[in-house]
């Protein structure tokens, strides 16, 4: 189960990145900020070639690191010494080095990302066994069911959470081309309808989507509701309106 009163705050989405400031998403300078400010912090996990669990959003390291290829495809010694383009910063975080930083003074969203492919047991096993060990306020989510699944069977003490949206950009182009996922697959994941198995103990939506019946239907039957990603003051005002917490990026909350 998700704590309300400590989870439900203002969330920095892949910590408080500045581009102006030179602070980069998902690195250390991030999450030390939004920390100073008393924000929770999202952030995206990715295995290396080894498994171990990287802070890193992108599939590919080119649009951020002085790297280029797959995130999946490094060992972690290489990952901690790949310099950012920017920010002046080197190395990847490992999970593991994201817990130690954070150390329970504010909450973590860790997002599992997905192909959309069977679940990577290795990874996913390393993961839970991390949050096990952390005993801070940390929760774990993910766009894939299976995922979500499949982290609730390997730690279901640690609150678990389906991240979805409209699934569809506004030309009709479902998201994930070239994925497993059919157009009514996308349907279905919009519309919360794969979240049986996974059971999680709250949801994660797209902003530009707010409302939709699916959410709405959550909020009624009591499950935390947070959206994705808030940036303007419209997004504020659906946020207030429709959900429990914003995932924020671009300003201060």
């Amino acid at each position: 189960m998700l704590d309300r009163s400590t989870f439900l705050r203002p969330i920095a989405h892949r910590g408080l990145h500045d581009a102006a400031k030179g602070i980069v998403e998902n690195t250390a300078p991030a999450f030390a900020a939004a920390i100073a400010k008393g924000y929770g912090i999202e952030c995206d996990l990715r295995p290396a070639a080894d498994g171990t669990p990287l802070v890193f959003h992108d599939l590919e390291l080119g649009r951020l690191t002085a790297g280029a290829g797959l995130v999946t495809e490094l060992q972690p010694g290489c990952a901690a010494k790949l310099p950012f383009k920017a920010g002046n910063v080197t190395g990847i975080l490992t999970f593991a080095d994201l817990l130690t930083l954070v150390v329970g003074r504010v909450p973590i969203f860790a997002e599992i990302k997905s192909e959309w492919t069977e679940p990577d047991l290795g990874f996913l096993s390393e993961v839970a066994r991390l949050a096990k060990l952390y005993r801070r306020p940390l929760a774990l989510m993910s766009f894939d069911p299976a995922v979500v699944a499949t982290v609730g069977r390997l730690a279901p003490d640690i609150p678990r959470g389906i991240v979805s949206g409209s699934y569809f950009d506004e030309d009709g182009t479902g998201w994930w081309p070239g994925s497993p996922l059919t157009d009514a697959r996308r349907r279905a994941l919009a519309s919360l309808l794969e979240s049986g198995q996974a059971a999680p103990d709250f949801y994660a939506y797209e902003v530009g989507a707010l409302p939709t019946a699916a959410t709405e239907r959550v909020r009624r039957q009591g499950l935390p509701l947070l959206t994705w990603t808030v940036r303007t003051d419209h997004d504020r005002h659906i946020a207030a309106l429709h959900a429990d917490a914003p995932i924020f990026e671009g300003y201060e909350a």
